[in-house]
């Protein structure tokens, strides 16, 4: 009795540790002067998951969404990242704050 006990506790912990180590599902965009390449994904709901975003533009750029308290300020040449939290289905767009004449990035959840 002990030992099924022991093992259902090692096969949990497990379980456990695998899902913690699972890497993130990651996308990646570019910016250029205020145009999103590609200007849309589709993600899963209720999962996290990573964007990493490089600016090849000739300037900065804006990574925003503030419903969602989300911001990235990118000098030119520059990547980084962000990890978005598990989202409901919806569609959630971003802007490039110095390029608001351009038409931003839309995550669609599913």
């Amino acid at each position: 009795m002990l030992t099924r006990k022991f093992l259902t506790l090692i096969a949990l912990l497990f379980i456990t540790v695998t899902a913690i180590a699972a890497p993130l599902p990651t996308y990646e965009i570019t910016i250029k002067d205020g145009v999103f390449s590609p200007s849309s994904i589709e993600v899963p709901a209720k999962q996290r998951f990573k964007i990493i975003i490089k600016n090849i533009g000739s300037g900065p750029a804006e990574f925003e969404n503030l419903s969602m308290r989300v911001e990235k300020v990118l000098a030119a040449g520059v990547s980084s990242f962000v990890v978005i939290h598990p989202l409901k289905p919806g569609s959630y767009h971003f802007i490039d704050e110095f390029h608001l004449d351009m038409a931003g990035f839309t995550i669609n959840v599913k």
